[in-house]
């Protein structure tokens, strides 16, 4: 297994100017990271999203660190003003822009649920035609491109382990699966192992991040945490440092045979080269105790 990182890693940096967008490849391959992910380009002041691209394959080629993955948003019941063909039609060209970075995979999302004035039937069962035909369009276009494409458990509507494998069901395409965040399904209150038992025959793609819990039930924490859905508090953490059960969740991947890449997203509020270093060291010690196991 492979260990990797998000570019979202780096995001506090990179929107605070100390860090550009091109330099992330060699921070990431100096830290000592095998794999890159690029979370939703930052395009500089006067570039174009494919050149700019085509300038972060050049400067990963350079130093020797391999995309695996892009990931953008997309939403199938809101996106492109509710219009769900021009909503297919822009991720295709974000497909586009997949193939540029040389990536074997792309996530994109499925949607964030209902527009807030909808009126009659809003569950996620009555979405999932319409979400499905946006993926399998996306799906297809990527399949001819030799690119794998993926939902991943994340943003409430759409973040249940049962609810994304429906949807994978539904679609029904060899060349569409899932990016499995271990972090992610406590968001909805949902058991990380539970869940990830549940979602590994689709994976496609592992991110690993943690977090730390508190219980809705008492006093609020402040400044850097958000509520989950059923209003508990989370806050992002240093890996190893929360309260995910990481050791469970490796064995989980292990006894599953996945072999692809684990790919770091932190999003922590501590500094950020710190938490992103602690993480890997953490991490990396992690997995060979798994794997002595």
């Amino acid at each position: 297994m492979q260990l990797g990182v998000s570019s979202y890693s780096y995001s506090q940096l990179v929107r605070s100017g100390a860090m550009r967008q091109d330099e992330v490849p060699a921070k990431a391959h100096e830290m000592g990271f095998e794999a890159l992910e690029f979370s939703t380009i930052a395009v500089p002041e006067g570039e174009t999203l494919p050149v700019f691209a085509e300038k972060l394959h050049a400067e990963c080629l350079r130093v020797g660190i391999p995309i695996v993955n892009y990931t953008i948003g997309a939403d199938f019941l809101q996106g492109s003003g509710g219009d769900l063909d021009a909503e297919i039609e822009r991720v295709k060209g974000e497909v586009d822009v997949a193939a540029i970075l040389g990536v074997p995979g792309m996530r994109h999302d499925a949607t964030r649920g209902f527009p807030a004035d909808t009126s009659g039937a809003r569950g996620f069962a009555d979405a999932v035609p319409r979400l499905a035909k946006g993926c399998r369009a996306v799906t297809e276009y990527a399949a001819d491109k030799g690119i794998r494409t993926m939902i991943e458990n994340h943003g409430h509507f759409c973040q249940d382990s049962e609810r994304v494998e429906q949807l994978i069901n539904a679609v029904d395409h060899a060349n569409f699966g899932a990016l499995v965040d271990l972090g992610n399904f406590l968001c909805v209150d949902e058991s990380p192992v539970t869940a990830l038992g549940r979602l590994m025959p689709y994976a496609f793609h592992v991110h690993a991040k943690d977090f730390h819990i508190k219980s809705g039930n008492g006093f609020s924490p402040g400044e850097g945490w958000a509520l989950t859905r059923g209003g508990n508090f989370r806050r992002g953490a240093v890996i190893g440092h929360g309260d995910l059960p990481l050791v469970q969740s490796l064995r989980i991947l292990k006894n599953a045979g996945y072999d692809g890449v684990l790919s770091i997203e932190f999003e922590g509020i501590e500094e950020p080269l710190k938490g992103i270093r602690i993480g890997l060291d953490n991490l990396r010690r992690l997995v060979d105790g798994v794997a002595a196991d």
